[in-house]
């Protein structure tokens, strides 16, 4: 044999002697940790370079694997992508059952006579029944893109009450355990609070009624313990899944809270977690949105458009994610009335994202009819007539139902072909529905002008023929400008608006939703000076008395939330009041006892003497 080869045999089997063939839970704790860091400094391929090779039989390594390939399917709605995604899922979950302990069906029946001691469970049993309950979780909300059945749809809610069950177990595992290990202590109540903190906060959100039956099948949604979960997994940052908790955190200050309430959530708290954030992963994809988010909700549109476009730049391997921040930029022109600019981001959704063109493409349609107000040209009319006719074409049906918004639009793209290609400005209507007048009215100027804009519009509805959607055009137009009043603080003229739209219902052809969501805009007046009963009531007669109409759900997330908030409020109230009651009658009683006491002292006086 010649010193060559030996050399090269050599080499070889130093190869296959550096290669591990097991992978135990610290280390790939470790290198999770270090994929989730890659992942944030947008080095993805870094990422999934590091998780893949033990995709198969490592359980932490197979979730992260899984959960890339579900960002990626959620981003791109792409059959390929949605497949790969479900593989990865079905991959995590066989190796997270190989690690959990099996129970025979004895020994479940024995659960309800007996507590299971969890201190038999060996620590790798445990973690696998925490990352299991996490992939059921993803699996779920695969099933919604991959198949829009109704079928579909009860599976993947039997999938979620499942998983909400595991996070109740996991939390009992953390509580009675003993555990042997800090750090394993500390990793996996991560992901308990990041569970149990995301299923209640996202729960408690949800309409009451829907609550009161999700909490009849086993559920719970308390929004300050589901918050208090979360904060507590973000402040110990030695969880493996602490950044989870920011994110979602994050996502429900910044998005969920605005979109579903008529308050701004904790902005304080956001800055201060974003700065911490951004200090570890100066260029990360996500912390650069939510940065420009936070200042989008400010009303610092300039600031946010800043921040967004560096989102949008700082990586290209997932261009996907580039069209979260093209919607946001697209929303900021349209505060700030740059309609070209807002356009222009409008004509890249509705030709890169499969998310719903049916929304993309009315969006676009309505900026042009904006843009092209004063002065428009023949082929502009004929290009919004065409987008307008190929809105409905694109809609989308999940469990056998239209989305609410794309069916909202495809309402309105039929309207416009109804009333001679006109709409009154569809685009203030968008920016209203979204909650976007709240941003606009923290800038004088832009709302000043919106205003003016209504008014111009008002008039010449007044001036033009009568049509048979008159009195919902004019209903319309008392809403928006209604709803710049209520920013301008100016809530006796703004309530007169709405008090016209609630006289004028019964003459309303299409757009019945303008009554009841005039009726919820009374009620933030009431609230803005300070009549919490009163706008309770009306908040409340909003939500009982009206049905059928568009974006129904929509209006009662806002109302649940607010009713939420005014009813705290109202028991704060209620308190001082109570304890000022309490002081005046203990007031009132130190009084009489001194009264009392100088009389007895008198009549002793007078009979000493």
């Amino acid at each position: 044999m010649s010193d060559c080869e030996c050399d090269d045999e050599f080499q070889d089997a130093q190869e296959d002697i550096s290669r591990p063939t097991t992978m135990d839970l610290d280390t790939s704790i470790d290198e999770a940790r270090q994929a989730i860091y890659y992942f944030f400094n947008n080095d993805f391929d870094k990422a999934r370079d590091l998780l893949q090779p033990w995709a198969n039989s490592s359980m932490y390594h197979s979730l992260g694997n899984a959960v890339f390939a579900c960002l990626e399917a959620f981003l791109t709605f792409e059959q390929k992508h949605v497949e790969k995604a479900s593989e990865a899922l079905k991959l995590c979950m066989h190796v997270c059952s190989k690690h959990r302990r099996h129970v025979s069906l004895t020994q479940n029946i024995g659960k309800m006579v007996k507590r299971t001691n969890y201190d038999n469970y060996t620590i790798v049993e445990v973690h696998a029944e925490l990352c299991y309950a996490e992939a059921l979780l993803l699996k779920a909300l695969l099933t919604f893109v991959e198949d829009e059945t109704l079928v579909s749809f009860v599976k993947a809610g039997l999938k979620i009450r499942t998983c909400f069950i595991m996070y109740k177990e996991c939390l009992v595992i953390l509580k009675s355990r003993k555990w042997e290990s800090e750090t394993h202590r500390v990793h996996f109540e991560s992901g308990v609070k990041m569970g149990i903190g995301t299923f209640n906060l996202m729960i408690s959100l949800l309409p009451g009624r829907v609550i009161k039956l999700l909490e009849f099948i086993g559920f719970s949604g308390d929004k300050e313990y589901g918050l208090r979960e979360l904060q507590s997994g973000y402040e110990d940052r030695r969880g493996l899944r602490q950044i989870l908790c920011s994110m979602t955190l994050f996502s429900y200050h910044l998005i969920a809270s605005f979109i579903l309430s008529s308050s701004d959530s904790d902005l304080s708290w956001s800055e201060e977690a974003l700065q911490n954030e951004l200090s570890l992963y100066p260029n990360g994809v996500w912390f650069l949105f939510f940065k420009g988010r936070l200042e989008f909700i400010r009303g610092n549109t300039d600031t946010s458009i800043e921040w967004y476009t560096k989102s949008w730049k700082s990586q290209n391997l997932w261009p996907q994610f580039h069209h979260l921040c093209f919607w946001e930029l697209m929303w900021a022109h349209c505060v700030q009335q740059e309609w070209d600019k807002a356009l222009s981001f409008a004509v890249l959704l509705a030709k890169e994202s499969n998310w719903s063109r049916t929304i993309y493409l009315y969006q676009q349609a309505a900026i042009m009819i904006m843009s092209k107000k004063n002065n428009p040209q023949l082929s502009d009319k004929d290009f919004i007539n065409n987008l307008m006719h190929d809105v409905p074409i694109y809609k989308q049906r999940i469990a056998g139902k239209s989305l609410p918004m794309e069916k909202f639009v495809v309402k309105k793209s039929e309207r416009y072909f109804a009333q001679d290609k006109t709409l009154v400005l569809p685009i203030f209507e968008l920016m209203y529905v979204w909650n976007l007048f709240r941003i606009v009215g923290k800038i004088s100027n832009f709302i000043m002008n919106m205003y003016k804009i209504i008014e111009d519009e008002e008039n010449n509805i007044k001036n033009n023929p009568r049509t048979i959607y008159q009195t919902d055009n004019e209903a319309l137009l008392l809403l928006l400008k209604g709803a710049c009043l209520r920013q301008m603080k100016h809530p006796l003229q703004a309530e007169d608006c709405f008090r016209q739209i609630i006289k004028l219902e019964k003459k309303l052809k299409s757009d019945t939703y303008l009554v009841p969501y005039a009726t919820a805009e009374m009620a933030l007046l009431a609230r803005d000076r300070g009549d919490i009963r009163g706008a309770i009531a009306l908040l409340e007669d909003a939500r009982k008395n009206y049905t059928g109409y568009s974006l129904e759900s929509r209006l009662h997330f806002r109302i649940h939330a607010d009713l939420s908030e005014l009813n705290d409020e109202k028991l704060l109230n209620d308190s001082i009041k109570n304890n000022q009651v309490i002081e005046e009658a203990e007031e009132a009683e130190e009084a009489a006892e001194a009264i009392l006491t100088e009389l007895i002292s008198k009549t002793k006086i007078e009979t000493a003497c």
